[in-house]
């Protein structure tokens, strides 16, 4: 019960990842909130948690939205722990392609709405003596070819504002850290793929399959792989711990392939196989 008598906001937390972490810190004994455009499965989630998880409204993409979801948390007794997650996967343009107001949409949910988050949150964690902060990167901001282009580099900001966070707030005792995830189980790819509700099912299926053949970890990310990470970085056992990332993505950006599957063969094993 690591979070008993803390109070919790988590974004996008109606589904996948963030669903995943609020019923996490709720089980270990936190009173959560989650923030999501999603009316009908944010009301799902807090109408299954015996009273530990309220729902509030919130787009992200709204700067009052998110004041006015952390302040009701705020005037409840305090805010404790701040999980910035929602999102969806944007403009799928290339650079040379892609529009200006896609790309602020972009940016506008996936960065500008972290950046809000830590600005409210901040100054009423300071107020009670500190709190944990923790945001939502990816492993496509640390290189090409997992996500589109204003995606990645939305991502690859919030993991150096995570960085640049946590050296502001350290004054306050707000330690921010975030978490990569890698291909994880969640319906986000078939959103942004624009798939059909009725096949998404078999599409999240063929998604897990190629994903658990695309890395070390012989199967594919499940969002509670993704909430245990992040009840760690909020907890006290991570209390030495901040303006850094924890990788969770089964291995995926280990190295090339030949680096980990014994079938493919690098090139000093080819060369070796000449001698």
């Amino acid at each position: 019960m690591r979070f008993q008598g803390k109070r919790a906001v988590v974004t996008g937390g109606a589904s996948g990842i963030g669903r995943a972490t609020a019923l996490r810190l709720a089980e270990e004994g936190a009173q959560v909130w989650i923030g999501d455009v999603d009316e009908t499965g944010g009301q799902e989630v807090a109408d299954t948690s015996n009273g530990k998880i309220k729902f509030r409204r919130c787009d992200v993409t709204n700067a009052e939205d998110i004041k006015a979801l952390i302040e009701e948390v705020d005037a409840a007794g305090g805010l404790d722990v701040l999980f910035n997650n929602a999102g969806a996967g944007g403009a799928k343009e290339k650079i040379d392609e892609i529009s200006p107001d896609d790309w602020d949409r972009t940016q506008n949910l996936l960065l500008r709405s972290v950046a809000l988050g830590i600005r409210y949150a901040a100054p009423l964690m300071a107020k009670r003596g500190g709190g944990a902060i923790v945001n939502t990167s990816s492993v496509s901001a640390l290189g090409t070819g997992y996500a589109p282009t204003a995606y990645s580099t939305a991502k690859a900001g919030v993991l150096h504002l995570s960085k640049m966070a946590a050296a502001d707030l350290a004054k306050d005792n707000i330690r921010v850290n975030a978490v990569i995830p890698g291909f994880i189980t969640t319906n986000i790819f078939t959103r942004h793929l624009e798939i059909p509700d009725d096949k998404r099912d078999i599409a999240n299926q063929m998604i897990a399959g190629a994903a658990a053949m695309a890395q070390p970890v012989k199967r594919a990310g499940r969002p509670e792989d993704i909430a245990a990470a992040v009840a760690f970085l909020a907890s006290d056992d991570a209390a030495f711990i901040t303006g850094t990332h924890i990788l969770v993505d089964g291995g995926i950006t280990i190295g090339t392939r030949q680096s980990w599957d014994p079938e493919m063969p690098g090139m000093f094993a080819a060369l070796d196989a000449l001698a």
